[in-house]
Protein backbone atom coordinates (compact mmCIF):
# COMPACT_ATOMS: atom_id res chain seq x y z
CA UNK A 1 0.00 0.00 0.00
CA UNK A 2 1.32 3.13 -0.94
CA UNK A 3 1.63 5.79 2.41
CA UNK A 4 1.02 9.24 2.88
CA UNK A 5 4.01 10.84 4.90
CA UNK A 6 5.27 14.39 6.00
CA UNK A 7 8.87 15.88 5.91
CA UNK A 8 10.27 16.10 9.80
CA UNK A 9 10.83 19.48 10.82
CA UNK A 10 14.17 20.72 9.77
CA UNK A 11 16.50 21.14 12.75
CA UNK A 12 17.10 25.13 12.99
CA UNK A 13 19.08 26.28 10.70
CA UNK A 14 20.73 30.48 10.07
CA UNK A 15 18.97 32.10 7.29
CA UNK A 16 18.10 35.23 5.98
CA UNK A 17 14.70 34.02 6.00
CA UNK A 18 12.89 33.41 8.21
CA UNK A 19 10.28 30.35 7.53
CA UNK A 20 9.72 28.33 4.35
CA UNK A 21 6.71 26.19 3.39
CA UNK A 22 7.86 22.31 2.07
CA UNK A 23 4.92 20.88 0.18
CA UNK A 24 5.19 16.49 1.75
CA UNK A 25 3.35 14.31 -1.52
CA UNK A 26 -0.33 12.79 -0.49
CA UNK A 27 -0.67 9.03 -1.44
CA UNK A 28 2.33 8.48 -3.71
CA UNK A 29 0.74 9.65 -7.15
CA UNK A 30 3.09 7.11 -9.08
CA UNK A 31 5.77 5.54 -9.34
CA UNK A 32 9.36 6.24 -10.30
CA UNK A 33 8.81 9.68 -8.79
CA UNK A 34 12.10 11.94 -9.28
CA UNK A 35 13.04 14.71 -7.42
CA UNK A 36 12.41 17.08 -9.86
CA UNK A 37 8.67 15.87 -10.16
CA UNK A 38 8.69 16.33 -6.07
CA UNK A 39 10.32 19.99 -6.30
CA UNK A 40 6.72 20.98 -8.36
CA UNK A 41 5.07 20.22 -4.93
CA UNK A 42 7.06 22.80 -3.34
CA UNK A 43 6.33 25.06 -6.39
CA UNK A 44 10.45 25.19 -7.62
CA UNK A 45 8.73 23.97 -11.40
CA UNK A 46 5.46 23.67 -12.98
CA UNK A 47 6.44 20.32 -13.31
CA UNK A 48 6.41 18.19 -16.79
CA UNK A 49 2.82 16.83 -16.66
CA UNK A 50 0.31 17.59 -19.59
CA UNK A 51 -1.64 19.68 -17.04
CA UNK A 52 1.00 21.87 -17.67
CA UNK A 53 1.69 22.45 -20.94
CA UNK A 54 0.37 25.34 -22.84
CA UNK A 55 -3.42 23.91 -24.68
CA UNK A 56 -3.52 23.38 -28.66
CA UNK A 57 -5.90 25.58 -30.32
CA UNK A 58 -9.37 24.12 -31.89
CA UNK A 59 -10.16 21.82 -29.28
CA UNK A 60 -13.38 22.91 -26.78
CA UNK A 61 -11.99 24.19 -23.21
CA UNK A 62 -13.71 21.41 -21.52
CA UNK A 63 -12.39 18.86 -23.55
CA UNK A 64 -8.49 20.16 -22.69
CA UNK A 65 -9.50 19.96 -19.26
CA UNK A 66 -10.27 15.82 -19.40
CA UNK A 67 -6.70 15.46 -20.84
CA UNK A 68 -5.69 15.69 -16.94
CA UNK A 69 -4.92 12.26 -16.11
CA UNK A 70 -7.57 11.24 -13.24
CA UNK A 71 -9.68 14.52 -14.22
CA UNK A 72 -12.74 12.15 -15.57
CA UNK A 73 -12.37 9.94 -12.46
CA UNK A 74 -12.81 12.70 -9.57
CA UNK A 75 -14.19 15.49 -11.42
CA UNK A 76 -17.13 12.09 -12.09
CA UNK A 77 -17.28 10.68 -8.81
CA UNK A 78 -16.83 13.98 -7.42
CA UNK A 79 -20.12 15.12 -9.17
CA UNK A 80 -22.29 11.84 -7.56
CA UNK A 81 -20.88 11.89 -4.16
CA UNK A 82 -22.69 15.42 -4.63
CA UNK A 83 -25.78 14.28 -4.83
CA UNK A 84 -27.25 14.87 -0.78
CA UNK A 85 -26.64 18.48 -1.42
CA UNK A 86 -29.41 18.84 -3.70
CA UNK A 87 -31.79 15.89 -2.09
CA UNK A 88 -31.35 15.82 1.52
CA UNK A 89 -32.60 19.36 2.74
CA UNK A 90 -35.79 19.13 0.11
CA UNK A 91 -36.08 15.50 1.11
CA UNK A 92 -36.45 16.47 4.99
CA UNK A 93 -38.91 19.21 3.88
CA UNK A 94 -41.04 16.53 1.96
CA UNK A 95 -40.98 13.83 4.26
CA UNK A 96 -41.63 16.65 7.55
CA UNK A 97 -44.20 18.16 5.78
CA UNK A 98 -46.18 14.80 5.09
CA UNK A 99 -45.57 13.42 8.24
CA UNK A 100 -46.61 16.22 10.81
CA UNK A 101 -48.29 18.44 8.28
CA UNK A 102 -47.14 21.69 8.86
CA UNK A 103 -44.45 23.59 7.15
CA UNK A 104 -42.21 25.46 10.35
CA UNK A 105 -41.59 22.19 11.51
CA UNK A 106 -40.44 21.06 8.42
CA UNK A 107 -38.40 23.86 7.28
CA UNK A 108 -36.91 24.10 11.12
CA UNK A 109 -35.70 20.64 10.38
CA UNK A 110 -34.39 21.06 7.45
CA UNK A 111 -32.17 24.42 8.68
CA UNK A 112 -31.07 22.61 11.90
CA UNK A 113 -29.49 20.02 9.66
CA UNK A 114 -27.86 22.60 7.14
CA UNK A 115 -26.71 24.53 10.45
CA UNK A 116 -24.82 21.76 11.80
CA UNK A 117 -23.71 20.89 8.47
CA UNK A 118 -22.16 24.59 8.00
CA UNK A 119 -20.89 24.62 10.98
CA UNK A 120 -18.34 21.55 11.17
CA UNK A 121 -17.53 21.72 6.92
CA UNK A 122 -14.65 23.92 7.60
CA UNK A 123 -12.98 21.85 10.22
CA UNK A 124 -13.23 18.55 7.82
CA UNK A 125 -11.57 20.96 5.21
CA UNK A 126 -8.87 21.61 7.63
CA UNK A 127 -8.29 17.95 8.57
CA UNK A 128 -8.36 17.82 4.85
CA UNK A 129 -5.87 20.53 4.29
CA UNK A 130 -3.83 18.76 6.94
CA UNK A 131 -3.38 15.14 6.37
CA UNK A 132 -4.88 14.55 3.16
CA UNK A 133 -8.39 13.85 1.12
CA UNK A 134 -7.97 10.14 1.16
CA UNK A 135 -6.95 9.63 4.80
CA UNK A 136 -9.62 11.54 6.49
CA UNK A 137 -12.26 11.04 3.50
CA UNK A 138 -12.27 7.25 4.27
CA UNK A 139 -12.98 8.04 7.97
CA UNK A 140 -15.54 10.73 7.23
CA UNK A 141 -17.47 8.85 4.61
CA UNK A 142 -18.59 5.59 6.53
CA UNK A 143 -19.52 8.17 9.24
CA UNK A 144 -21.43 10.14 7.02
CA UNK A 145 -23.13 7.10 5.30
CA UNK A 146 -24.26 6.03 8.64
CA UNK A 147 -25.50 8.88 10.20
CA UNK A 148 -27.81 9.43 6.95
CA UNK A 149 -28.95 5.77 6.84
CA UNK A 150 -30.09 5.89 10.84
CA UNK A 151 -31.78 9.33 9.80
CA UNK A 152 -33.40 7.80 6.93
CA UNK A 153 -34.88 4.54 8.75
CA UNK A 154 -36.02 6.69 11.95
CA UNK A 155 -38.42 8.85 9.66
CA UNK A 156 -39.48 6.00 8.10
CA UNK A 157 -40.89 4.25 11.50
CA UNK A 158 -42.08 7.80 12.77
CA UNK A 159 -40.35 7.97 15.53
CA UNK A 160 -40.71 10.69 17.89
CA UNK A 161 -40.07 14.37 16.66
CA UNK A 162 -37.44 15.28 19.12
CA UNK A 163 -35.57 12.55 18.39
CA UNK A 164 -35.77 13.16 14.60
CA UNK A 165 -34.58 16.74 15.52
CA UNK A 166 -31.63 15.06 16.92
CA UNK A 167 -30.70 12.47 14.27
CA UNK A 168 -30.94 15.54 11.52
CA UNK A 169 -28.73 17.75 13.73
CA UNK A 170 -26.12 14.39 14.03
CA UNK A 171 -26.47 13.63 10.19
CA UNK A 172 -25.39 17.27 9.52
CA UNK A 173 -22.27 17.20 11.71
CA UNK A 174 -21.39 13.97 9.68
CA UNK A 175 -21.04 16.15 6.33
CA UNK A 176 -18.08 17.62 4.45
CA UNK A 177 -18.17 19.40 1.01
CA UNK A 178 -17.25 17.44 -1.75
CA UNK A 179 -17.26 20.22 -3.98
CA UNK A 180 -14.66 21.66 -2.72
CA UNK A 181 -12.31 18.87 -2.47
CA UNK A 182 -13.07 18.38 -6.32
CA UNK A 183 -12.21 22.08 -6.98
CA UNK A 184 -8.65 21.60 -4.70
CA UNK A 185 -7.89 18.61 -7.11
CA UNK A 186 -8.37 20.88 -10.02
CA UNK A 187 -6.14 23.29 -8.60
CA UNK A 188 -3.39 21.19 -8.00
CA UNK A 189 -3.45 19.87 -11.75
CA UNK A 190 -3.77 22.80 -13.27
CA UNK A 191 -0.90 24.59 -11.25
CA UNK A 192 1.06 27.20 -12.40
CA UNK A 193 0.70 30.61 -14.69
CA UNK A 194 0.30 28.92 -17.73
CA UNK A 195 -3.01 27.18 -16.61
CA UNK A 196 -4.98 29.96 -15.23
CA UNK A 197 -7.70 30.25 -17.70
CA UNK A 198 -8.04 26.82 -17.82
CA UNK A 199 -8.62 26.80 -14.27
CA UNK A 200 -11.17 29.27 -14.70
CA UNK A 201 -13.17 26.54 -17.26
CA UNK A 202 -12.96 24.21 -14.48
CA UNK A 203 -14.40 26.08 -11.95
CA UNK A 204 -17.05 27.15 -14.04
CA UNK A 205 -17.52 23.28 -15.33
CA UNK A 206 -18.05 22.54 -11.46
CA UNK A 207 -20.26 25.27 -10.98
CA UNK A 208 -22.43 24.07 -13.96
CA UNK A 209 -22.16 20.34 -12.11
CA UNK A 210 -23.05 21.64 -8.91
CA UNK A 211 -26.28 22.76 -11.25
CA UNK A 212 -26.89 19.67 -12.54
CA UNK A 213 -26.75 18.02 -9.42
CA UNK A 214 -29.84 20.54 -8.39
CA UNK A 215 -31.53 19.76 -11.56
CA UNK A 216 -31.46 16.12 -11.27
CA UNK A 217 -31.71 16.06 -7.34
CA UNK A 218 -34.69 18.19 -7.13
CA UNK A 219 -36.70 16.15 -9.22
CA UNK A 220 -35.57 13.34 -8.17
CA UNK A 221 -36.85 13.65 -4.82
CA UNK A 222 -39.80 14.80 -5.76
CA UNK A 223 -40.93 11.67 -7.96
CA UNK A 224 -39.29 9.75 -5.05
CA UNK A 225 -41.96 11.43 -2.25
CA UNK A 226 -44.64 11.55 -4.55
CA UNK A 227 -44.98 8.34 -6.47
CA UNK A 228 -42.83 5.94 -4.26
CA UNK A 229 -42.86 6.72 -0.74
CA UNK A 230 -42.68 10.21 1.38
CA UNK A 231 -39.48 9.18 2.97
CA UNK A 232 -37.85 7.31 -0.18
CA UNK A 233 -36.18 10.25 -1.30
CA UNK A 234 -33.74 9.84 1.57
CA UNK A 235 -32.12 6.82 0.77
CA UNK A 236 -30.89 7.53 -2.57
CA UNK A 237 -28.14 10.46 -1.81
CA UNK A 238 -27.11 7.85 1.04
CA UNK A 239 -26.48 5.43 -1.77
CA UNK A 240 -24.74 7.87 -4.19
CA UNK A 241 -22.70 9.50 -1.58
CA UNK A 242 -21.46 6.16 -0.20
CA UNK A 243 -20.84 5.14 -3.94
CA UNK A 244 -19.59 8.26 -5.44
CA UNK A 245 -17.21 9.02 -2.25
CA UNK A 246 -15.75 5.42 -2.54
CA UNK A 247 -14.57 5.85 -5.91
CA UNK A 248 -13.41 9.53 -5.04
CA UNK A 249 -10.88 8.60 -2.22
CA UNK A 250 -9.85 5.81 -3.99
CA UNK A 251 -7.77 8.09 -6.29
CA UNK A 252 -4.63 8.50 -5.34
CA UNK A 253 -2.95 9.71 -8.48
CA UNK A 254 -4.82 13.34 -8.58
CA UNK A 255 -4.64 13.81 -4.74
CA UNK A 256 -3.17 17.77 -3.84
CA UNK A 257 -0.21 17.15 -1.61
CA UNK A 258 -0.33 18.06 2.09
CA UNK A 259 1.74 21.50 2.88
CA UNK A 260 3.25 22.57 5.78
CA UNK A 261 5.11 25.29 7.68
CA UNK A 262 8.55 24.96 9.10
CA UNK A 263 9.89 27.41 11.26
CA UNK A 264 13.31 28.56 10.19
CA UNK A 265 15.63 30.96 12.68
CA UNK A 266 16.63 34.18 11.18
CA UNK A 267 20.58 34.78 11.73
CA UNK A 268 21.43 38.03 13.35
CA UNK A 269 23.14 40.74 11.72
CA UNK A 270 25.77 40.57 14.65
CA UNK A 271 25.98 37.11 14.15
CA UNK A 272 29.91 36.17 12.99
CA UNK A 273 29.30 34.12 10.50
CA UNK A 274 27.27 36.64 8.77
CA UNK A 275 30.15 39.40 9.42
CA UNK A 276 32.84 36.88 7.97
CA UNK A 277 30.63 35.94 4.65
CA UNK A 278 30.81 40.02 4.35
CA UNK A 279 33.71 41.10 5.12
CA UNK A 280 36.05 38.47 3.77
CA UNK A 281 33.73 37.23 0.48
CA UNK A 282 31.61 40.27 0.13
CA UNK A 283 28.01 39.78 -1.07
CA UNK A 284 28.97 36.94 -3.87
CA UNK A 285 30.24 35.27 -1.37
CA UNK A 286 27.51 35.62 0.45
CA UNK A 287 24.96 34.75 -2.02
CA UNK A 288 26.64 31.86 -3.16
CA UNK A 289 27.02 30.34 0.84
CA UNK A 290 22.49 31.07 0.92
CA UNK A 291 22.37 29.04 -2.85
CA UNK A 292 24.47 26.32 -1.32
CA UNK A 293 22.44 26.37 1.98
CA UNK A 294 19.29 26.10 0.10
CA UNK A 295 20.83 23.03 -2.18
CA UNK A 296 21.50 21.36 0.72
CA UNK A 297 18.26 21.75 2.49
CA UNK A 298 16.56 20.44 -0.55
CA UNK A 299 18.48 17.65 -0.79
CA UNK A 300 18.62 16.50 2.59
CA UNK A 301 14.58 16.94 2.11
CA UNK A 302 14.31 14.92 -0.78
CA UNK A 303 16.51 12.01 0.72
CA UNK A 304 14.16 12.56 4.19
CA UNK A 305 11.56 12.34 2.12
CA UNK A 306 12.53 9.15 0.11
CA UNK A 307 13.62 7.22 3.47
CA UNK A 308 10.70 7.99 4.70
CA UNK A 309 8.55 6.43 1.69
CA UNK A 310 10.63 3.24 1.91
CA UNK A 311 9.72 2.86 5.56
CA UNK A 312 6.25 3.84 4.98
CA UNK A 313 6.37 0.71 2.14
CA UNK A 314 7.67 -1.54 4.51
CA UNK A 315 4.91 -1.08 7.54
CA UNK A 316 2.41 1.26 5.26
CA UNK A 317 -0.86 0.76 8.05
CA UNK A 318 1.10 2.78 10.83
CA UNK A 319 1.66 5.40 8.26
CA UNK A 320 -1.55 5.77 5.94
CA UNK A 321 -4.04 5.31 8.30
CA UNK A 322 -5.46 8.64 9.89
CA UNK A 323 -5.52 8.79 13.93
CA UNK A 324 -6.78 11.41 16.36
CA UNK A 325 -3.15 11.70 17.97
CA UNK A 326 -2.11 13.08 14.95
CA UNK A 327 -4.16 16.44 15.42
CA UNK A 328 -1.72 17.83 17.76
CA UNK A 329 -0.13 20.44 15.76
CA UNK A 330 3.53 20.75 15.35
CA UNK A 331 5.40 24.31 14.01
CA UNK A 332 3.46 27.51 13.38
CA UNK A 333 0.08 27.42 13.19
CA UNK A 334 -0.93 28.98 9.75
CA UNK A 335 -3.30 31.95 9.62
CA UNK A 336 -7.31 31.87 9.48
CA UNK A 337 -8.69 32.14 6.50
CA UNK A 338 -11.02 34.23 7.60
CA UNK A 339 -8.47 37.15 7.92
CA UNK A 340 -7.52 37.37 4.77
CA UNK A 341 -8.72 41.08 2.29
CA UNK A 342 -12.13 39.79 1.06
CA UNK A 343 -13.13 36.43 2.40
CA UNK A 344 -15.59 37.50 5.04
CA UNK A 345 -17.22 40.17 2.30
CA UNK A 346 -17.64 37.26 0.29
CA UNK A 347 -18.75 35.26 3.10
CA UNK A 348 -21.66 37.44 3.51
CA UNK A 349 -22.39 37.66 0.16
CA UNK A 350 -23.06 34.38 0.25
CA UNK A 351 -24.95 33.72 3.10
CA UNK A 352 -27.56 36.17 1.50
CA UNK A 353 -27.08 35.03 -1.85
CA UNK A 354 -28.39 31.16 -0.84
CA UNK A 355 -30.92 32.51 1.22
CA UNK A 356 -33.09 33.28 -2.04
CA UNK A 357 -32.91 29.81 -3.20
CA UNK A 358 -34.10 28.18 -0.39
CA UNK A 359 -36.66 30.46 0.21
CA UNK A 360 -37.32 30.96 -3.65
CA UNK A 361 -38.00 26.65 -3.58
CA UNK A 362 -39.99 26.50 -0.42
CA UNK A 363 -42.45 28.94 -1.97
CA UNK A 364 -42.79 27.24 -5.64
CA UNK A 365 -42.94 24.29 -3.58
CA UNK A 366 -46.72 26.15 -1.63
CA UNK A 367 -47.79 27.11 -5.08
CA UNK A 368 -47.63 24.16 -6.86
CA UNK A 369 -49.11 22.15 -3.91
CA UNK A 370 -51.86 24.80 -3.84
CA UNK A 371 -52.89 24.35 -7.29
CA UNK A 372 -52.81 20.60 -6.93
CA UNK A 373 -49.69 19.86 -9.53
CA UNK A 374 -46.93 18.59 -6.80
CA UNK A 375 -45.95 16.16 -9.42
CA UNK A 376 -44.45 18.84 -11.35
CA UNK A 377 -42.46 20.30 -8.47
CA UNK A 378 -39.20 18.31 -9.44
CA UNK A 379 -39.42 19.63 -13.29
CA UNK A 380 -40.50 23.45 -11.96
CA UNK A 381 -37.52 23.71 -9.81
CA UNK A 382 -35.12 22.24 -11.80
CA UNK A 383 -35.68 25.17 -14.21
CA UNK A 384 -34.12 27.68 -12.37
CA UNK A 385 -31.10 25.10 -12.25
CA UNK A 386 -30.77 24.26 -16.19
CA UNK A 387 -30.27 27.87 -16.85
CA UNK A 388 -27.31 28.30 -13.82
CA UNK A 389 -26.20 25.10 -15.82
CA UNK A 390 -26.24 26.37 -19.44
CA UNK A 391 -24.69 30.19 -17.77
CA UNK A 392 -22.40 28.48 -15.87
CA UNK A 393 -21.01 26.21 -19.33
CA UNK A 394 -20.74 29.83 -21.30
CA UNK A 395 -18.94 31.71 -18.63
CA UNK A 396 -16.45 28.81 -18.76
CA UNK A 397 -15.50 29.67 -21.97
CA UNK A 398 -16.17 33.81 -22.18
CA UNK A 399 -13.25 35.82 -21.13
CA UNK A 400 -14.24 38.71 -19.27
CA UNK A 401 -12.68 42.01 -19.09
CA UNK A 402 -12.38 43.72 -15.11
CA UNK A 403 -12.18 41.94 -11.77
CA UNK A 404 -14.17 38.94 -10.01
CA UNK A 405 -15.65 41.73 -7.88
CA UNK A 406 -17.12 43.25 -10.73
CA UNK A 407 -18.42 40.37 -13.08
CA UNK A 408 -20.60 39.04 -9.66
CA UNK A 409 -22.01 42.50 -9.17
CA UNK A 410 -23.15 42.46 -12.75
CA UNK A 411 -24.19 38.98 -12.25
CA UNK A 412 -26.17 40.06 -9.17
CA UNK A 413 -28.02 42.84 -11.10
CA UNK A 414 -29.58 40.75 -13.82
CA UNK A 415 -30.31 38.23 -11.02
CA UNK A 416 -32.12 40.53 -8.96
CA UNK A 417 -34.41 41.59 -11.65
CA UNK A 418 -34.95 38.29 -12.46
CA UNK A 419 -36.28 37.76 -8.60
CA UNK A 420 -38.95 40.14 -9.64
CA UNK A 421 -40.27 39.58 -12.85
CA UNK A 422 -40.68 35.73 -11.24
CA UNK A 423 -43.05 37.24 -8.68
CA UNK A 424 -45.17 39.05 -10.97
CA UNK A 425 -45.55 35.05 -13.00
CA UNK A 426 -46.46 33.49 -9.98
CA UNK A 427 -49.59 31.19 -11.13
CA UNK A 428 -48.78 31.23 -14.78
CA UNK A 429 -46.28 27.91 -14.91
CA UNK A 430 -44.86 28.24 -18.60
CA UNK A 431 -43.78 31.79 -18.06
CA UNK A 432 -42.57 31.16 -14.47
CA UNK A 433 -40.40 28.51 -16.20
CA UNK A 434 -39.25 30.50 -18.74
CA UNK A 435 -38.09 33.37 -16.14
CA UNK A 436 -36.60 30.94 -13.96
CA UNK A 437 -34.16 29.65 -16.87
CA UNK A 438 -32.99 33.11 -17.74
CA UNK A 439 -32.34 34.21 -14.41
CA UNK A 440 -30.58 31.21 -13.95
CA UNK A 441 -27.95 31.94 -16.06
CA UNK A 442 -26.47 34.56 -13.67
CA UNK A 443 -26.39 31.54 -10.66
CA UNK A 444 -23.52 29.58 -11.64
CA UNK A 445 -20.92 32.69 -12.60
CA UNK A 446 -21.31 33.57 -9.45
CA UNK A 447 -20.72 30.78 -7.70
CA UNK A 448 -17.62 30.79 -10.10
CA UNK A 449 -16.47 34.20 -9.49
CA UNK A 450 -16.52 33.42 -5.82
CA UNK A 451 -14.25 30.47 -6.00
CA UNK A 452 -11.93 32.21 -8.38
CA UNK A 453 -12.05 34.81 -5.55
CA UNK A 454 -10.89 32.39 -2.79
CA UNK A 455 -8.40 31.36 -4.94
CA UNK A 456 -6.95 34.14 -5.77
CA UNK A 457 -6.88 35.44 -2.20
CA UNK A 458 -5.74 32.80 0.12
CA UNK A 459 -2.75 30.31 -0.19
CA UNK A 460 -2.64 26.72 -1.64
CA UNK A 461 -2.32 24.94 1.69
CA UNK A 462 -5.35 26.15 3.02
CA UNK A 463 -7.42 26.43 -0.14
CA UNK A 464 -9.82 23.79 0.56
CA UNK A 465 -10.30 25.29 3.97
CA UNK A 466 -11.42 28.57 1.70
CA UNK A 467 -13.43 26.93 -0.50
CA UNK A 468 -15.26 24.86 2.25
CA UNK A 469 -16.23 28.35 3.90
CA UNK A 470 -18.02 29.54 0.85
CA UNK A 471 -20.04 26.13 0.80
CA UNK A 472 -20.44 26.98 5.02
CA UNK A 473 -21.47 30.82 3.90
CA UNK A 474 -24.11 29.14 1.57
CA UNK A 475 -25.70 26.19 3.59
CA UNK A 476 -26.13 29.01 6.56
CA UNK A 477 -27.67 31.08 4.14
CA UNK A 478 -29.84 28.08 2.95
CA UNK A 479 -30.89 26.95 6.65
CA UNK A 480 -32.32 30.57 7.16
CA UNK A 481 -34.15 31.32 3.54
CA UNK A 482 -36.14 27.54 4.73
CA UNK A 483 -36.40 28.55 8.08
CA UNK A 484 -37.99 32.47 7.08
CA UNK A 485 -39.79 31.37 3.95
CA UNK A 486 -41.67 28.69 6.12
CA UNK A 487 -42.40 30.91 8.61
CA UNK A 488 -43.59 33.43 5.83
CA UNK A 489 -45.83 30.50 4.13
CA UNK A 490 -47.22 29.68 7.73
CA UNK A 491 -48.56 33.15 8.26
CA UNK A 492 -48.99 34.21 4.31
CA UNK A 493 -49.41 32.50 1.52
CA UNK A 494 -46.84 31.93 -1.57
CA UNK A 495 -46.92 35.19 -3.36
CA UNK A 496 -45.82 36.85 -0.16
CA UNK A 497 -43.11 34.13 0.28
CA UNK A 498 -41.71 35.04 -3.18
CA UNK A 499 -41.10 38.34 -2.11
CA UNK A 500 -38.50 36.98 0.06
CA UNK A 501 -36.13 35.93 -2.87
CA UNK A 502 -36.28 39.70 -4.16
CA UNK A 503 -35.33 41.13 -1.16
CA UNK A 504 -32.09 38.95 0.04
CA UNK A 505 -30.55 39.36 -3.56
CA UNK A 506 -30.83 42.95 -3.48
CA UNK A 507 -28.91 42.36 -0.04
CA UNK A 508 -26.31 40.09 -1.65
CA UNK A 509 -26.17 43.16 -4.45
CA UNK A 510 -25.39 45.51 -1.63
CA UNK A 511 -23.15 43.37 -0.23
CA UNK A 512 -21.19 42.35 -3.49
CA UNK A 513 -21.08 46.35 -4.09
CA UNK A 514 -19.21 46.87 -0.97
CA UNK A 515 -16.82 44.06 -1.27
CA UNK A 516 -16.26 45.34 -4.76
CA UNK A 517 -15.40 48.91 -3.30
CA UNK A 518 -12.96 47.43 -0.41
CA UNK A 519 -11.11 45.02 -2.83
CA UNK A 520 -10.42 47.52 -5.48
CA UNK A 521 -9.17 50.17 -2.63
CA UNK A 522 -6.95 47.46 -1.30
CA UNK A 523 -5.59 47.19 -4.81
CA UNK A 524 -4.58 50.59 -4.92
CA UNK A 525 -3.00 50.59 -1.33
CA UNK A 526 -0.61 47.47 -2.74
CA UNK A 527 -0.08 49.16 -5.81
CA UNK A 528 1.14 51.85 -3.96
CA UNK A 529 3.06 50.61 -1.39
CA UNK A 530 4.66 48.95 -4.75
CA UNK A 531 5.94 51.46 -6.12
CA UNK A 532 7.21 53.34 -3.02
CA UNK A 533 9.68 50.38 -2.76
Amino acid sequence: MNAMFRIPRLARRRSTAASATFAASGDKPSDGKSAHDMSSHRGLSTGNSAANNPSTGGSSPYAELFTVPGSKAFCLSGAVARLPMSMMSLGIVLALNHLYGNWTTAGTMSAAYILALAAVTPLYARLFDRFGQRRVGRVALVLQVIAMLVFAFAALLRVPIALLFALAVLMGLTQFSFGALVRTRWAYALRGAANAKKLNTAYALESAIDEMVFILGPILAAFLATSVHPVSQLFVPTLACGIGGAVFFSLKGTQPPVVEMVEVTAASRDDVDVRDAMSNGGAENAAAERNAAAITVANSTVATAAAEKNAAAKNPTESAEFSFHQLHRRGPRPKSVLLYQGILPLLLVFVTFNMSFSAFDVSVTAMMKAMGKEQLLGLQLAMFAVGSCVGGLIFGVKELKGSNWRHMVEFLTLLTLGYVLIRFAMGNLILLGFLSVLSGLCVAPVFATGNLIVKNTVPSRSLTEGLSWITTAGQVGASLGSTFGGIVLDVADYHTGMLLPCATTFVTLVLAVMGWMLARRHTVRTEASTRER
